[in-house]
């Protein structure tokens, strides 16, 4: 996100290089008439000044072409306002997918079973969650809550926290990408779906031309965190 923010910054400089270039330009031209100095002078000072600017202009041209290059982003790819919000999960999302529902096992316990082997944990959430995201899911959502690069899914006592928002069973994990893919990344022989029916857990996944995923509505703070220059690593 820094990168972007450093990339769109930098062109909004150019902008503001231009804009400079153009209002030092009129301003000079219009005092040019009253100003007591030659107009050789004149024209000299501005010379300079001006390609003060142009210099600084195509420096800044020279870092964006390399950090385009660097990224693979051509100049219609820059990313716009709605784009930052987009890959940040701040908006609402609609498109093909699958919904995922998960409850505990409802076989009856024996004689000296360990009850904590036949409910949902954090890591069988995990599981279907990494496995949706490598059969290229675009949005993701637990029970509600938005999955963003900074959401958590652990447990938090008989109940699953995801973006410091408790839930309890049944879970209902929604996912937007290409339907037949989603659903094929559960149930393939040997996947999560078989390991997880070992122990009894309820598993259902239903593909949809449309399913809806709201955005992320948390709080975004960086308490000591901070943009710097980017720095070459050495080992």
């Amino acid at each position: 996100m820094s990168k972007l923010r450093q990339i769109l910054g930098e062109g909004w400089s150019l902008t503001f290089v231009f804009v400079i270039v153009g209002f030092i330009l009129s301003t000079e031209f219009r005092q040019e008439e009253t100003e007591t100095v030659s107009p050789e002078e004149r024209i000299e000072e501005l010379s300079l000044e001006l390609f003060k600017v142009e210099k600084e202009r195509n420096a800044l041209q020279r870092k964006l072409s390399m950090l385009q290059e660097e990224y693979e982003i051509s100049p219609e790819e820059l990313l716009t306002m709605e784009d930052l919000r987009l890959k940040a999960g701040l908006t609402a999302l609609e498109g093909s997918g699958v919904i995922v529902r998960m409850d505990d096992s409802n076989r009856e316990l024996r004689a000296g079973e360990n009850p904590n082997l036949y409910v949902i944990h954090d890591e069988d959430i995990l599981r279907i969650v990494n496995e949706l995201r490598a059969a290229g899911a675009e949005a993701i959502s637990i029970n509600g809550q938005r999955l963003i690069a900074t959401s958590e899914i652990r447990c938090a006592g008989p109940t699953l926290s995801v973006n410091n928002v408790r839930s309890a069973p049944p879970f209902e994990i929604i996912a937007i990408g290409d339907k037949n893919s989603l659903e094929n990344s559960i149930k393939m022989r040997g996947g999560v779906e078989d390991a997880l029916k070992v122990w009894g857990i309820q598993l259902e996944v239903q593909t949809l031309e449309n399913v809806y995923i709201p955005p992320y509505s948390g709080n975004f703070r960086h308490v000591f965190a901070r943009v710097v220059e980017e720095k070459i690593l050495t080992q």
